[in-house]
């Protein structure tokens, strides 16, 4: 069966949540958006494409910043409507220069920084 990212279910905004996840650790990078020409264009170049909100346009991963997302393997949720793409990342995977995203916890009613960022050391 092939597949059509025409038979995805993005939001009202034609948009999808797509997982970063990196493939050799497992570890959970980031959440971004695509539609279904990020979907395309990610599928054909293997450069993890997203859409930016915030700037109405399409960002390749680590275009500007050096810090790449090589997709591995793209996959789709049970209801269609969630990917999760495994890459190999290379550098940051957040704006804020660390691993992840995902670098606030929630203890006790209290947020603490759990990674600092990274350095180009």
């Amino acid at each position: 069966m092939s597949f059509d990212p025409a038979m995805l279910t993005y939001n009202d905004a034609g948009l999808i949540p797509a997982i970063a996840q990196d493939a050799t650790t497992g570890e959970v990078l980031m959440m971004a958006w695509m539609n279904a020409a990020a979907v395309t264009k990610t599928l054909e170049t293997g450069r993890v494409t997203y859409w930016s909100r915030s700037r109405q346009e399409y960002w390749i991963k680590g275009e500007t910043s050096g810090h790449t997302q090589e997709l591995v393997a793209f996959r789709v949720d049970c209801d269609r409507d969630c990917l999760l793409v495994t890459v190999h990342q290379t550098g940051a995977a957040c704006h804020t220069r660390r691993r992840t995203c995902f670098y606030t916890e929630v203890q006790d009613d209290n947020e603490i920084e759990i990674m600092s960022p990274m350095t180009d050391d």
